[in-house]
């Protein structure tokens, strides 16, 4: 059901793989609240992904980028300013990779390179992007920048490795530059710490299928979807929130806010008894 939330607005989606993928969802829920957009995603993910059936279904132009390049992400808001026909109102960050985490490495065992590439795509590609932003002057007052984070930035959760760490990182840019974007151009910059996804990415993660279920059992309202997510994204972008900038904001079915659940400690005495 459309509402026209982002009637004439205009941005630009990083990260659209595939229709699991949290991109897609913000990008198919953004165009049936009427704005224009352009995709983005590294030249591979575009060849070998389904983002050219998502262009069709959205109208909108693919530009193949690497987010951790600058002269690629300069092409990237440059041209869609131009495709567009003008600035930029919202922009989503939804990149994230680990080889560390696809390589099963422990995290008193890492390989430091692939922990520098986790930094550089995962977190500090988003640092880059605000600052090509910023000094093309691409984005509209009143804009807003979302990244999509985790809940493991702040709590330790068993096998996310790496990623919790730019995962923190992603977060903590979002305020420092949050301060700067909002005190200059009022333009607001906030994370939203979803709920573990099988997306593409979440599938990666060993383990995923209980950790689904458990973080099911204890939230209160159950896990967040990917379309829900979608939908709190667009609040995000449209001008119903206007005045929230500098934030993580979870997006969990109240996980975050938990300790221990009546449906996570049954399941976990059932296990206590078998163990018997």
């Amino acid at each position: 059901m459309s509402h026209n939330l982002l009637k004439g607005k205009k941005g630009i989606i990083f990260g659209a793989v595939d229709e699991n993928s949290l991109a897609w969802k913000v990008a198919v829920r953004a165009y049936e609240e009427g704005a224009t957009f352009t995709l983005s995603n590294m030249p591979v993910a575009v060849r070998m992904g389904n983002i050219r059936k998502l262009g069709e279904d959205c109208s909108a132009e693919i530009i193949p980028a690497d987010a951790t390049i600058i002269s690629d992400l300069e092409n990237v808001f440059s041209r869609s300013t131009r495709v567009l026909g003008g600035k930029i109102d919202f922009v989503l960050h939804a990149i994230a990779m680990s080889m560390n985490v696809r390589k099963s490495r422990e995290y008193d065992d890492l390989d430091y390179d692939f922990y520098h590439k986790t930094i550089d795509i995962s977190a500090m590609s988003f640092h880059k992007m605000l600052q090509v932003a910023k000094k093309q002057d691409a984005i509209n007052d009143w804009g807003s920048v979302l990244a999509l984070s985790y809940i493991a930035s702040q709590r330790t959760l068993y096998r996310y490795n790496d990623m919790a760490d730019a995962k923190a990182m992603l977060e903590s840019i979002a305020r420092s530059f949050g301060y700067i974007y909002g005190r200059e151009k009022h333009i607001r910059v906030n994370t939203i710490s979803q709920s573990p996804t099988l997306t593409r990415a979440g599938s990666g993660v060993k383990g995923i299928e209980a950790l689904l279920d458990f973080t099911d059992r204890m939230s209160p309202l159950g896990n967040a979807t990917a379309e829900e997510c979608a939908d709190f994204c667009i609040v995000m972008f449209s001008d119903l929130s206007r005045k929230i900038t500098m934030q993580n904001i979870y997006h969990d079915g109240g996980f975050s806010s938990m300790g221990m659940s009546y449906k996570a400690m049954i399941q976990y005495q059932k296990c206590l008894e078998n163990d018997e």
